[in-house]
C-alpha cells in the first residue's frame, strides 16, 4: 500500500529542494519528520508540509498505521520559470529566471 502527496510550483529551486529530499529518503516518517523540524534550510520547512500531508492522507484514506509508514520515494522535479527583468545601465534589461519546482511523495509499508 502507497499514498502519494504532490505539491506543484513551489517557489524554490530543484537543486535545493534535492538536498532535503535526499535527507529522508528511505527512513521511517517519525524519523524524516525529526530531520527536517531540525534542518534549517527553507526547503526542509517545504518538503515537510508534503510529507505531512502524505502521512494524513494514508492515515484518512487507507486507514494506515502511521508507526509503520516509511518514506518510499521522493523526488523532485525542475518546473517552469518565472522570467522577471531587473534595469541595468543605458536603458537595458536583464533578465532573471525564478526558479519553481514539483515536490513528489510516496509514503507506504
Amino acid at each position: 500500500m502507497e499514498t502519494k502527496a504532490v505539491l506543484h510550483g513551489v517557489r524554490l529551486s530543484a537543486q535545493k529542494g534535492r538536498l532535503a529530499a535526499d535527507m529522508i529518503r528511505g527512513k521511517p516518517v517519525e524519523q524524516a519528520l525529526n530531520i527536517l523540524t531540525f534542518s534549517p534550510k527553507k526547503s526542509s520547512k517545504i518538503v515537510k508540509k508534503v510529507l505531512e500531508s502524505a502521512i494524513a492522507n494514508a492515515e484518512h484514506n487507507d486507514g494506515a498505521d502511521v508507526d509503520e509508514l516509511k518514506v518510499k520515494t521522493i523526488h523532485v522535479e525542475k518546473a517552469s520559470s518565472l522570467r522577471r527583468f531587473d534595469a541595468r545601465a543605458k536603458g537595458r534589461g536583464v533578465q532573471i529566471e525564478k526558479q519553481t519546482c514539483h515536490i513528489y511523495v510516496t509514503v507506504g509499508n
